[in-house]
Order: C-alpha cells, then structure tokens, then sequence
C-alpha cells in the first residue's frame, strides 16, 4: 500500500481553489496590493465567523434542512449564472460522479448537518467543532500508512484536549437529548468534510473545478429541501418569517459571494499560509459574536478550551505544509542539471 500523503492532501482545497481565482469577479488588470489583500483577508475573516450566527438565527423559525437547501440552492445559482457567464464548458462524463460525490460529502452532509446542529447548541461551539476537521484527516492518515510526526501528534493532543476542556462544563447537557444530537450532527459533519477533503484530492485532475462548486450547491439544495418535504420538515415559502429570509439572504450573499470572491483575491494576493488564518479567526468571531448577540455563554472553560484547540489544529497545519514544502524544493533540487 503506497503511503497516503496527507501534507498534499491538506494543501489540496487550498490549491483547486486558486484554479478558479482567475475567473475572480473583482480581480483587477493590475494584481491587487497587499494592502487590499489584508482587507479581503479580514473580510473573510470575519463574515465567514458571522456565518454560524445566521445560521443559529434562521433556524430558530424554520427547519434546518430546508434553510439549508434553499441557501445552497441560492449560492449554487450565482455561481453556476457567473461561470456560465465565463464560458465555461460544462462537466462531462465521469467527472459528474465526483461533483455527486461531493455534493454529498461537502454540502448534504457537512453543510446540511452543521446547519441542523446549530438548532441544538450554540453557534460558537459549532465553529469551534466545525474547526477540528484537519485533526481527522491526521487521524486517518494512520490507517493509510502515514507516519505521523511527533509535533503533529502534539497538535492531535492539544486539539482533543481542547474539546474536552470546553465540554467540562457541558457534562450535565449531555443527558439533554436535544444537545447531544447536536453534538453528534455536527462531528459527523466534520468527518465528511474530512473524507470530502481527501476526494478531491484523489480525484483532482478529473473533474471541472469551475462548474464544480455551483453544481455541487444546487444539487445538493434541492436533495435537502426535497428530503425536509418529504419528512414533513418544511413550512410553506410564504410562511417562512422574515428572520429567516433575513438570515439566508445574509448566508448567500456575504456568507457564499462576498466571502469566497473576497478570499479569492486575499489568495492571488497573498501566500497560501497566511491566507489560511481564516480558519482559526471564523470560530473566535462566532464564540464572542454569539455571546453578544445572542447571550451565548462565554464561559473560561470555552475560552481556554477553544483556544488550546485552535493551537492544535494551527500545529497540524504547520507541520504538513512545512513538510509539503520540503518535499518540493528537493524535488525541484533532483530535477536541476
């Protein structure tokens, strides 16, 4: 069995995305300055936070599934008319199997499961969840061969310390149904966006990865109003109160556009490294956001456990990406005269 390279893996969405960062809506005839890079950057940084928010605020009064596929739907939409817009040639063949895929893996589940966990914890406990996925795929790489560093094995520790360090004070919740649910729904959603992450790198060169994500929204939108109607969990569109209007406008709009054409141009524009701190940004908006506006509680516990958290899932990152970029400079050296 050859070895599963889980430092390219984690660099793969990073890498299908700057693909798509030509077709950009605001890149300019001229590259844009760092300066203006750092303002999409923290635009990114913070709207992709806000995003937990909305969706903790829309599911308050309609059901989760069907906020999500009407969102998806939406998002789906803007991409698909944009691209098509661009020319660009719809997917053919075999490279529908992985846009299914992944509409299942990316947006069904993950999206879909994340949006319903919401319903039942907090919006900044579900960014702090949302944030581990990097340690699963670590997690993984052991039953494919990988030999684990020691700093990585370090950042597993510390992550999962973590968690356990916010759920101290949640031990009573856990005999609440409702809040356990939640909490199974929404690891679950890490773990297919794990084995999401982990497709498209396998599949990366056979697949459109302009029309990808538009299709894989729109798919994925109308399997999960379809599935909430079909289990009696929907109300009727004209039913649905204007909070939850307000929050999916929101979610397509800032959350879907702005955000991914704001990261985009932070990605022409700055090193893949620093264009990544996103991740660990969104889940510290979303605890101090909630605890503002929706009186969430910002306990020590949350705190300290959030941030040991975020280290450990930083310390993973580094480890890979250090080691992606050993690998290609003694690549490069083998291959010189």
């Amino acid at each position: 069995m050859s070895k599963f390279e889980l430092n390219k893996t984690l660099s793969a969405t990073g890498s299908s995305i700057r693909k798509i960062a030509s077709y950009n809506p605001i890149h300019l005839r001229k590259r844009g300055t760092r300066a203006k890079a750092l303002v999409a950057l923290s635009a990114v940084c913070f709207l992709w936070g806000t995003t937990w928010l909305a969706s903790k605020q829309g599911v308050k009064h309609m059901p989760a599934l069907q906020m999500a596929g009407i969102r998806q739907l939406l998002g789906g939409t803007a991409y698909l008319i944009y691209f098509m817009g661009k020319g660009r040639v719809w997917p053919r063949g075999k490279e529908w199997i992985t846009i299914l895929v992944l509409s299942f893996l990316n947006f069904m589940i993950s999206n879909g499961l994340s949006t319903w966990g919401v319903k039942y914890i907090s919006a900044g406990l579900g960014s702090i969840i949302g944030a581990i996925f990097p340690l699963w795929l670590v997690i993984i790489g052991l039953f494919r061969s990988q030999k684990m560093p020691t700093k990585a094995i370090l950042g597993i520790v510390l992550g999962f310390g973590g968690i356990c360090v916010i759920f101290y004070e949640h031990l009573a919740d856990f005999k609440k149904p409702e809040f356990s649910f939640g909490i199974i729904i929404s690891l679950i959603a890490t773990w297919t966006w794990a084995f999401g992450t982990l497709y498209t790198k396998s599949q990366a060169n056979s697949f459109n990865p302009y029309f990808s994500l538009g299709l894989q929204m729109m798919i994925s939108g109308v399997v999960l109003y379809s599935v909430a109607a079909a289990t009696g969990n929907t109300v009727p569109v004209k039913e649905i109160p204007w909070e939850s209007w307000a929050a999916i406008s929101y979610l397509v709009i800032f959350g879907s556009v702005i955000s991914f054409v704001a990261y985009l141009y932070a990605l022409q524009n700055l090193p893949t490294e620093q264009a990544s701190i996103y991740a660990y940004i969104n889940p510290i908006v979303a605890v101090i956001l909630g605890s503002l506006i929706f009186g969430e509680k910002l306990t020590i516990f949350i705190a300290v456990g959030g941030l040991i958290t975020l280290v450990g899932v930083y310390i993973v990152n580094q480890v890979y990406r250090k080691s992606n970029t050993k690998a290609a400079i003694k690549a490069a050296t083998e291959t010189q005269p």
